[in-house]
């Protein structure tokens, strides 16, 4: 059993960043890959970035490809999302996930484990 827990979110300027962390409870979160997702007012989930179990591949959005960054640190059993150059419609609760088998995905049914999420608000 895993455990997700993000933090990091807030309000900023647009052309601001921020930094959201999710920290994963559990021995086997290195062997997940791991990814964010984000739900903005009237939205459905969607796909923001993922990262293998190893760190060796990433995916990204077409939305947020060249602004944001997804890494982890196994030894801490966080994973990070680097979101700069943020705009307006970045607005959403943000989500980290956890995938036990496999590689990425872009597919939210095919994660395990859900955090809480973390508001994340742009303002123009």
């Amino acid at each position: 059993q895993v455990q997700l827990v993000e933090s990091g979110g807030g309000l900023v300027q647009a052309g601001g960043s921020l930094r959201l962390s999710c920290a994963a409870s559990g021995r086997t979160f290195s062997s997940y890959a791991m990814g964010w997702f984000r739900q903005g007012p009237g939205k459905e989930r969607e796909f923001v970035a993922a990262i293998s179990w190893l760190g060796g591949n990433t995916d990204y959005a077409d939305s947020v490809k060249g602004r944001f960054t997804i890494s982890r640190d196994s030894a801490k059993n966080t994973v990070y999302l680097q979101m700069n150059s943020l705009k307006p419609e970045d607005t959403a609760v943000y989500y980290c996930a956890g995938k036990r088998f496999g590689g990425t995905s872009r597919v939210r049914e095919r994660f395990d484990y859900w955090g809480q999420g973390t508001q994340v608000t742009v303002s123009s």
